[in-house]
């Protein structure tokens, strides 16, 4: 089993042990524990304690500083809400496939619409614009697709 995946059993077994559904760790005492850099820990949260997952993430810096995880029961609408107000302004080809896998995984998209999606994303289609603009147009384009598919 990869470090990555004992880090995410940890986190999820804190979160299912707590009566709130929140957990609060220490980035550098879990990494201590797990035998493995902070920067391990940081990947596991940014990649798999995603709000299309259903997390919240909360970061608390200074001497007793600490990363609150917050487990989060959305409808779908909400969740994609959540997710079209957290993409920026500009997203590359390689975001934007994540943030749709994210969602197929939790089954805010269907395949086909996650493939669609996918293929008017990709740096083929976007070849035609010129490069200073592609990634504003692929995330304008997230934004609207994924917003078509609230109610869908």
């Amino acid at each position: 089993m990869k470090i990555s995946d004992i880090i995410t059993q940890t986190i999820i077994q804190l979160l299912d042990e707590s009566e709130d559904g929140r957990a609060e760790i220490q980035r550098n005492e879990l990494a201590e524990n797990m035998g493995c850099v902070p920067s391990q820990i940081n990947y596991v949260l940014s990649s798999r304690f995603t709000p299309e997952r259903g997390y919240q993430i909360e970061s608390y810096r200074g001497g007793g500083g600490y990363i609150r995880i917050t487990r989060v029961r959305m409808d779908k609408p909400t969740a994609m809400m959540h997710i079209v107000n957290s993409i920026g302004e500009t997203m590359d080809a390689t975001t934007a496939r994540i943030v749709l896998d994210n969602c197929l995984n939790a089954s805010l998209l269907s395949d086909s619409a996650a493939t669609l999606i996918c293929a008017a994303l990709s740096n083929y289609v976007m070849a035609v614009v010129p490069p200073g603009e592609r990634d504003r147009l692929r995330a304008a384009i997230l934004k609207q697709m994924l917003l078509s598919q609230i109610n869908g």
